[in-house]
């Protein structure tokens, strides 16, 4: 069983890596925090959950125990696996995800792709007393972006879950909100934002 991963990283998208260690590449699915940390960086050290299917093996990796932990409570509920958890943790921050299962807010959590108010409410039913977790969190590190930058956070948002003419309507309001100088990591952010309202 593999639980923490530690190597040069390969490759980074907003929903994956690609970990070199021991000569071998390790595919990890992350959430979007889990990329704002890595994102710059020549190396990464993750905490990782190892789904085992009769059909495939993945990996899932975090960049703090309480995303893990996080990630293990909903993937434990009946109708949500490891693709939907990680879009969750991509479409809130683990401290407002248990303020908001606290406060039972169905509608903000109904506000994530793939998560219906049915859903939303069996997240607020099951983990109302298993997801207590520390205040935490820190900003996310912004890089040095690719040219094709509009194109490559709507192709995020879609591999989130988010419909391709939303993504391209939230990136093109959040582009003239922060101007041309806004980075791939700001950008994101903001059309999160504007989709998730």
């Amino acid at each position: 069983m593999i639980a923490w991963l530690e190597g040069k990283l390969r490759t980074l998208q907003a929903d994956e890596a690609v970990i070199m260690s021991g000569g071998v590449g390790y595919r990890v699915q992350i959430p979007l925090s889990t990329y704002y940390k890595l994102e710059g960086k020549p190396d990464a050290a993750l905490h990782i959950h190892m789904h085992v299917r009769e059909d495939a093996l993945s990996l899932y990796g975090f960049s703090t125990a309480e995303e893990k932990f996080a990630f293990e409570k909903l993937i434990a509920i009946s109708g949500i696996g490891p693709r939907l958890a990680q879009v969750i943790l991509s479409g809130i921050e683990v401290p407002e995800l248990a303020e908001a299962i606290v406060r039972g807010d169905t509608r903000r959590l109904s506000s994530i792709p793939g998560v219906g108010k049915k859903t939303s409410e069996r997240i607020c039913l099951e983990l109302r007393d298993k997801l207590i977790l520390p205040e935490g969190g820190s900003a996310p590190r912004t890089a040095p972006v690719p040219i094709a930058l509009e194109d490559d956070v709507i192709s995020a948002l879609t591999n989130l879950g988010y419909r391709q003419p939303n993504a391209e309507a939230a990136v093109r309001d959040a582009r003239k909100e922060m101007g041309a100088e806004a980075e791939f990591s700001a950008l994101l952010k903001q059309a999160l934002r504007r989709l998730t309202r």
